[in-house]
């Protein structure tokens, strides 16, 4: 798929077709020689055939999952209403609002329409339709239920995209509100207590234990502070770098953070929410266990669950039944182990993991909701302390001032 994606460009044409009128357009290809033969199987005469400058949509471009989401339930109800897939794609490409999406739909109806399968010309876009996209729309297309497929995903996505949005909102807030503090605390401590230290420096007595701790601090601000912002940045990058290269670091991180207290409850939720929801929706669609199961590993967003998973499909591929791999790994509460036996045994398995999902979505919203109540209260206290340490450190000497008069 890969090595198919960097050889097929796009390309723009003119000719004319059978009537003598003359025609233009765009289509993906490997060599304009392979563009002009099916534009003369089209019974189109090609007049003139030249490559197109790659566009944002091959670099990723603006992109976001919400405009895949949308071209997939906007195509799945063309489909649905008895229009056919080429012109379904000319319909939805032509009157996207996003460029780069634009040009990308429009590249996948040319593959489609030079008689690429509809799986083979969304693998070539790696980067907007992953692994479990392109597994599900072909197993859509051998199944012949392409349309619900589509629907399905577009459902999948937007529950996917909510629950990561709940758990960005509920770190964004106080990391947002951390940055503030630490933000006000260097304008402070550069800008406004050097202007009492030199109100202080004519006083002729000892400032207050705490009054000097804070000045002195105020000078190594003014001074080192482009270290300290530098060292914050670099650990931060650094951390995120060494998590992508260093299997072992991001095992530590992500088996760690699941065992932060209220936050590790949240992402562990939230892991089990999104292996439900993918492996239900893999399955409703007829992909094999086995084979689901590398796809929805993927989907957990934490290295300790992508790794069970693998180990689970390793044992199912043996023969052993689903709820036993998962019992086996030890990652998942009794209750979806049970549920997932009852849908084993009822032969509803993917309903009930249906079930599991909204059930593990709806904990995590309501874990998130618990936690920003929790959080305000502690990081008003903690701004109030850092805050108002300082105030009190600036104006013990001014309360102590009759003495030393």
């Amino acid at each position: 798929m890969a090595e198919a994606a960097v050889k097929s460009d796009m390309f723009v044409w003119e000719g004319v077709d059978r009537h003598g009128k003359r025609v233009k357009g765009e289509m993906s290809g490997r060599s304009d020689a392979l563009i002009k033969a099916t534009l003369r199987r089209q019974g189109v005469n090609p007049l003139k055939v030249k490559k197109k400058p790659k566009s944002l949509f091959a670099a990723g471009g603006k992109i976001t999952t919400k405009d895949i989401t949308v071209f997939s339930r906007q195509l799945a109800t063309m489909m649905s209403s008895g229009v056919p897939l080429v012109q379904s794609f000319e319909i939805v490409g032509r009157g996207h609002e996003n460029k780069a999406m634009q040009e990308l739909i429009l590249a996948i109806k040319g593959d489609v329409e030079s008689g690429t399968q509809l799986n083979e010309a969304l693998g070539k876009h790696p980067l907007q339709f992953d692994e479990l996209y392109v597994n599900l729309v072909t197993a859509g297309e051998h199944a012949g239920i392409l349309e619900e497929i589509l629907h399905k995903l577009a459902t999948y996505m937007e529950k996917t995209e909510a629950l990561k949005s709940k758990i960005k909102g509920a770190l964004f807030y106080p990391i947002a509100v951390v940055v503030v503090a630490f933000v006000i605390t260097c304008i402070l401590m550069i800008f406004v207590i050097p202007q009492f230290q030199e109100l202080f420096s004519g006083f002729g007595a000892d400032l207050p234990a705490l009054t000097q701790v804070v000045i002195n601090m105020s000078k190594w601000f003014q001074e080192f502070w482009w270290v300290l912002i530098g060292g914050i940045i670099g650990a931060v990058v650094g951390l995120m770098k060494l998590k992508q290269r260093s299997k072992k670091f991001a095992h530590f991180v992500d088996r760690i953070s699941l065992k932060l207290p209220v936050i590790g409850d949240i992402l562990e939720k939230s892991a089990i929410a999104r292996f439900a929801r993918t492996l239900s929706t893999m399955f409703a669609a007829g992909t094999p266990l086995v084979e689901a199961m590398s796809s929805v590993a993927g989907a957990c967003g934490n290295i300790v669950f992508y790794e069970g998973t693998l180990k689970m499909r390793d044992e199912i591929a043996t023969g052993t039944q689903l709820q036993v791999s998962m019992r086996d790994i030890d990652l998942f509460p009794n209750m979806v182990v049970q549920m997932v036996a009852i849908g084993e045994e009822s032969g509803a398995l993917d309903a009930m993991l249906s079930k599991v999902a909204d059930w593990y979505e709806q904990e995590v919203d309501d874990a998130v909701d618990a936690l920003t109540s929790l959080l305000e209260p502690i990081i008003m206290a903690v701004l109030g302390v850092i805050i108002g340490g300082l105030v009190i450190a600036m104006y013990l000497p001014i309360f102590k001032m009759g003495q030393v008069v």
